[in-house]
């Protein structure tokens, strides 16, 4: 093998990027008071929210923060859009929001320069269990909306932090929702737009902006993507899809060839890795979904009881095996030529908090465009997000290291740009984002068997079947089945014609998906299809 330095750590970065929790939520235990030099968790702190006056218990006054009780908290899925995260942040509600999923007017806007107080967590989690539940909820059903997860529960994260380096100030970009967030890792910007949709075609159709892949390929530098099967679609080849549409069929691929390429020392410059995020059994960490997406949908007036099932097993514990395997892989590479443990660098994060509870208040930053107009809901896009779990694991990082400086998930682009002379920053806002190389610090690497071994706690299997797809489909599945079609036609697939009448199995929808997203992205159809939605 040929021996590397520091200056090599770098050669091969490595991200997996998870979902929607805060560095509370889960690396918030990480360390007693003392253990490390510095780190800001919430061991030691009396960290509380207060209960609003109008829910049941209101008199009990406040939640004060503690240990997840399972493996599925907070569930139901919180809020986590721009007006849920003002709320959240602030503790402003406006009343036209209480007991709503969406908003459509006002948007809980704090004033300008406001800092944020960190005590409307509880407040938006009892509003949107009003709205998830159709009935005010107890107690004991918001109160987990203040409770995170401690290292025996989440060994394998944990002992990575611990095994290396942890930031314990790294925020996401936006103050929002899953697309913008991604967008901005990749671009310094979300082209204006402050939530997933609507408009459906937004991202795919409307963010332009220039990426990182870009400045790989400008400079001949590669690149992939790769999706944890049964995913058939990339989140990130959709947002982006305006710039790298033509490379869906070139640089999307399975885990499965990733784990191929870190074996054989093939890994490119650059590798990008999306839990399976969309269908049954997710393994992004995400909170569970289905009652939450079973009220939007019915607050849209498109949905029927029992129609969405998406979260067995717990998604913790499938991330905490996926994350174990990635770790494994890279730890073994021991290529003598091409990318090994010597010459990669991890690193995991995540998009956004997904409105999981931390206590940091987020710091300003600066806009993309300094000039632009506001963007969607009239957000100036000039503070941060929610501080997220964020970690690095290289052979040059101590063990137990935690860096406390202040970085963003826009601390990508600085440091692949710096890395590799991709030329000025992309926007405004990944000019002021510090590069994370620095954290690879020793002299002399650290040896493969002084890795830490991590292992993840067993996964249970769901059942073959959740769905009846023999049945015909309801009005969610239509209108999921309708978004697929859409989809495929905007982006130049042929889509066959059917009538939003014509009667139609979820088997049949499905078969007809997977051929629609086989065309997009056809190095992910091999893989077997997990649908997801019901009938």
């Amino acid at each position: 093998m040929t021996m590397a330095g520091p200056e090599n750590a770098l050669d091969h970065v490595v991200v997996v990027m998870f979902e929607n929790r805060s560095f509370d939520n889960l690396l918030g235990r990480l360390y007693d008071p003392g253990e490390a030099a510095s780190f800001e968790g919430v061991i030691g702190k009396e960290l509380s929210n207060p209960i609003p006056d109008w829910a049941q218990d209101a008199e009990r006054g406040s939640v004060p923060y503690g240990v997840a009780g399972d493996m599925n908290t907070p569930s139901p899925d919180p809020g986590e859009e721009l007006f849920h995260v003002n709320t959240q942040l602030f503790g402003i509600l406006d009343e036209e929001n209480r007991g709503r999923i969406g908003a459509e007017s006002s948007f809980n806007t704090p004033e300008p320069g406001s800092t944020a107080t960190m005590d409307g967590f509880l407040t938006d989690y009892v509003s949107m269990l009003m709205a998830e539940y159709g009935r005010a909820p107890t107690y004991h059903e918001y109160a987990q909306i203040m409770t995170g997860y401690t290292p025996a529960q989440m060994p394998v994260i944990s002992g990575l932090a611990r095994g290396f380096a942890t930031f314990d100030h790294w925020f996401c970009d936006v103050p929002t929702c899953t697309f913008p967030n991604r967008s901005f890792f990749h671009a310094g910007t979300s082209s204006g737009f402050v939530i997933n949709f609507p408009p459906g075609d937004a991202f795919p159709a409307h963010n332009t902006a220039e990426t990182l892949f870009d400045r790989l390929d400008a400079a001949g530098l590669s690149w992939k993507v790769y999706c944890d099967p049964p995913c058939h679609a990339s989140i990130t080849g959709l947002i982006h899809a305006s710039r790298l549409r033509p490379k869906f069929a070139t640089n999307f691929f399975s885990t499965s060839q990733f784990f191929e390429d870190a074996e054989r020392g093939e890994l490119p410059t650059y590798s990008f890795i999306e839990p399976q995020i969309l269908g049954v059994a997710h393994n992004d960490y995400h909170p569970p979904a289905d009652v939450l997406f079973q009220a939007a949908a019915k607050e849209k007036g498109i949905a029927q009881p029992g129609e969405i099932m998406l979260d067995m097993p717990s998604s913790l514990l499938g991330g905490e095996e996926l994350l174990a395997r990635i770790y494994r892989a890279i730890r073994s590479s021991s290529a003598d030529t091409g990318s090994n443990y010597l010459n990669t660098t991890l690193l995991v994060t995540f998009d956004e908090h997904g409105g999981t509870y931390d206590h940091v208040p987020p710091p300003p930053a600066a806009p993309p465009t300094p000039a632009a107009k506001p963007g969607q809901l009239g957000f100036t896009f000039d503070r941060s997000g929610v501080r997220i779990p964020t970690l690095a694991v290289s052979a040059w990082i101590p063990e137990r290291t935690v860096v406390t400086e202040e970085y963003r998930a826009t601390s990508l682009l600085a440091t692949m740009r710096e890395r590799w002379n991709l030329g000025a920053p992309l926007t405004a806002r990944d000019a002021s984002a510090r590069s994370f190389a620095a954290v690879n610090s020793l002299s002399t690497p650290r040896a493969q068997e002084d890795w830490p071994d991590v292992t993840a706690r067993p996964v249970p299997k769901p059942p073959e079947s959740l769905l009846p797809l023999d049945h015909p489909l309801g009005i969610l599945g239509k209108a999921v089945f309708a978004a697929v079609l859409a989809l495929g036609k905007g982006m130049g697939v042929a889509v066959p014609d059917i009538k939003p009448d014509q009667p139609m199995t979820g088997a049949e929808a499905i078969e007809i998906g997977h051929e629609i997203l086989g065309e997009l992205f056809p190095e992910l159809r091999t893989e077997a299809w997990h649908p997801t939605a019901a009938h």
